[in-house]
């Protein structure tokens, strides 16, 4: 029996992560708050070491490292 991992949901936007290929070569994962469907990407549960924080002007999320 496998254990469905639920993603992160923070007032109706959803954290997804997706894989990018840097110009060096090198892979990173990049977080990003979406209400709906993105095209590429898949829902994740929250990183650990990671807040949300809210962009004051838009309203929207994003992750923030905890110092």
């Amino acid at each position: 029996m496998t254990k469905k991992i639920e993603p992160f949901v923070y007032q109706g936007y959803t954290l997804y992560k997706r894989m990018v290929k840097l110009l060096s070569g090198k892979w990173q994962t990049i977080y990003f708050f979406s209400k709906r469907l993105p095209k590429s990407g898949e829902p994740t549960p929250m990183p650990p070491g990671y807040n949300v924080g809210v962009n004051k002007r838009s309203g929207m999320p994003f992750l923030m490292k905890i110092r």
